[in-house]
Formats: structure tokens, sequence, C-alpha cells
């Protein structure tokens, strides 16, 4: 395991290879150009950041590094912040927020929650978490009831013929399957891009990977508007 420790805070630093010493080999950055680069280059499995670094755009500059290494949790050492700062600190990226002065016992307590997948979390942000949660769930629920609405208007043979290629199956490979022409796939994937108003097969692979699998037993049994098969 390697841990990216980053801050120009020699005192901070200190603490932070007290607390990782027995937990994995650390390399030690002093600027957020550094940061950025290092985490992208070598991918640590944790970052414990100095927020002082971050300067002006913090939210952004949390989001970067983000991005350079999705798998890196990144723990991350800060003054105050208000209750919305932070948690939009956590909606960017970071699995825990610690004061700038926490003990190194404390902080090997914390690095072990967050390597376990948990978030080193005030109990004051719960109630942003859970507004969230119920938005994210509400936003998938319309989500799936409209792109449900759109199945429905599907041929069984078109369903069929939807289903395949959301499981990644070419044109010649569904006619074979099918015992059609790929001419006749041509033409249901025109009319299934019509009804469903998507303009490409990727959006379709998307829309039947991400959503049908999430619809109940019984919304699948009624999704066609009719229980023919057709070429």
């Amino acid at each position: 395991m390697l841990t990216l420790l980053a801050s120009s805070d020699i005192e901070l630093i200190t603490r932070w290879e007290e607390s990782v010493f027995s937990l994995s080999a650390s390399v030690t950055v002093n600027s957020f150009k550094q940061t950025k680069d290092k985490i992208g280059k070598v991918k640590p499995d944790l970052l414990l950041l100095d927020y002082n670094l971050l300067m002006q755009d913090q939210q952004t500059k949390m989001l970067d590094i983000a991005i350079a290494s999705p798998n890196t949790k990144i723990l991350l050492f800060s003054p105050k912040l208000s209750d919305k700062e932070e948690w939009q600190l956590f909606r960017n990226g970071i699995k825990g927020c610690c004061t700038i002065d926490m003990k190194p016992e404390q902080i090997t307590y914390a690095i072990k929650a967050i390597l376990k997948g948990e978030l080193w979390i005030r109990r004051s942000l719960t109630s942003f978490m859970l507004d969230e949660l119920v938005e994210i769930s509400m936003e998938k629920e319309r989500i799936e009831t409209a792109i449900h609405d759109l199945l429905t208007n599907l041929t069984k043979r078109e369903y069929e013929i939807a289903m395949l290629v959301g499981n990644g199956e070419s044109n010649k490979r569904i006619a074979n399957r099918l015992d059609i022409t790929e001419r006749t796939v041509k033409a249901h994937l025109t009319e299934i891009f019509r009804k469903l108003q998507i303009t490409d097969r990727i959006k379709l692979a998307l829309m039947m990977k991400e959503t049908v699998t999430s619809l109940k037993p019984h919304q699948t049994n009624h999704i066609f508007n009719d229980t023919s098969y057709y070429a």
C-alpha cells in the first residue's frame, strides 16, 4: 500500500508519518501542483491532504485531484469549515475530513476507517447526506419510470433486439441468433431509436444495461404492447 502525504507543514507531515508508519509506505509532496502530478502518476491507495495546499478554488482543485486518481481514498485535514463547504468537499471526492491538529493515534483510526470503505464525517453532516440520498433515489425512480414508459412502446421483437444490443451483440450476431437478415435488424433499430427518442446504439445499450436490469419482475412481464413475434 502507498500513501501520499501532501503538505508544506513539517509538523503536520511528522504526525502523518507517525500515523501511517505501520500501515504503508509513504511519499511526500509540498505543493498542489506536485500533489496533482504525483497522484496521477503513482495512483496511491491513500492521500493525506492539507487543505492549505488548495489555496483558492478549493472545490475545483479537490475535484481535479479526485478525477486524477478515482480509486485513491482522500483524507483531508482542514481548519473549521462550514457544514455546506465540508459537504461539498465530500461530494467532490474526499472520504474523510479531520481537524488540522488531530493526534497521530486518532489519524490512524480515521485512516483505517476510510480504508475499510467508511466515511470519516461529522455527525452534523448526516442531514446533508440523507437529503442527497433521498433526492438521488427520487431522481432515479423518475428516470426509470420515464424509460419504462418508453419501453412499453416497443414490440416484443424490438425489445428482444434492444436487449441483445444491451448485451453488446453486433447486428450480424443478432440476425443470426434471431434467424432474420441484418437489413431487418437495422430496420428494427431505426424504429427502436425513434420510439425511445435516442440517436444511436450506444445510448440504447446504456439504457438497456443500466435501467432494464433495475426493473422489477412484474414490470418486465408487462413491458410490451403486443405478444407476437415479428421478423
